[in-house]
């Protein structure tokens, strides 16, 4: 445990040294370029962004459900058996495995192209086995004294469920979606393989316009880039300035992670204290 903190602390420590000079507003908002001091990350972090939240929207609703289902109402038998062991081994999975299936069923079979809704996709699929095994061992803990208690006050099952079982579980089910989607904002392999550019000097188009119905879902359909090809791009050149482009780029991935699980923190503190009074 110490030496694998030391040596993640040597890491940071380095990636902070090497890319804390790079990091700037210019940085954040210009394109990428063939020169390093003029190139910038504005179209993978949106990229990575956009992603995210289509992964966040697909795999969270359809994850907490398939365990609810599977912990609350499934029968056991079987068929739910074979499910379960299904599911614990798409978990070990290798991403490129995903990547590999996605190009053949979204890009070939669905024909959404190089797109983000199929990076999304992706990478939902991807954290779905995670989602759905953390959620079903966070309804798991609820004592089952709740459960009595609900259905002694006259609750159906379905109440049960929704007013007890998921509020007092929703700590641990944060605590695992907060594992899978920075298990899933950090991958390339997948999505190297459904075609994602490693270049791209152009925003998604914005998703809202100024006629009615005023939102706008063209930017589903558009190519994208996201973090970890546009470090692995800098990175595999040879000139020094571009590593230390990757470097800030890395801080700045690992800035998106933290955000992103620290709102997860805050909703299951916010959860967690209104469950105590």
């Amino acid at each position: 445990m110490l030496t694998g903190s030391l040596a993640l602390t040597a890491l940071i420590v380095s990636l902070a040294l090497n890319g804390g000079p790079r990091l700037s507003w210019q940085f954040l908002t210009s394109y990428p370029s063939r020169f390093p001091e003029q190139a910038g990350i504005l179209t993978a972090w949106v990229g990575t962004t956009l992603v995210m939240f289509v992964t966040a929207l697909s795999a969270v609703p359809l994850g907490v459900g398939a365990a609810v289902y599977l912990e609350e109402y499934a029968p056991k038998n079987w068929i739910t058996d074979l499910i379960e062991i299904n599911i614990a081994n798409l978990a070990g999975v290798p991403s490129i495995v995903y990547g590999l299936m996605a190009l053949g069923v979204f890009v070939y079979q669905f024909h959404l192209g190089h797109s983000i809704l199929t990076a999304g996709l992706t990478l939902a699929l991807l954290i779905l086995p995670m989602v759905i095994i953390s959620t079903r061992e966070a309804i798991r803990s609820v004592p089952d004294s709740i459960r009595e208690a609900a259905y002694a006050l006259g609750a159906t099952k379905w109440q049960m469920v929704k007013d007890h079982v998921v509020p007092y579980s929703t700590g641990g089910i944060l605590t695992g979606l907060i594992i899978a989607l920075s298990r899933a904002i950090g991958e390339s392999a997948p999505l190297i393989t459904i075609g994602a550019l490693s270049f791209i000097a152009f925003l998604p188009h914005p998703p809202w316009q100024s006629q009615f119905p005023y939102v706008s879902f063209q930017w589903l359909m558009d190519p994208f880039t996201v973090m970890p090809i546009q470090m692995f791009n800098w990175i595999s050149r040879p000139q020094e300035d571009f590593h230390l482009n990757a470097a800030a780029a890395g801080l700045v991935l690992m800035g998106m992670t933290l955000a992103m699980n620290g709102l997860a923190i805050y909703i299951r503190f916010r959860f967690r204290k209104r469950i105590r009074w």
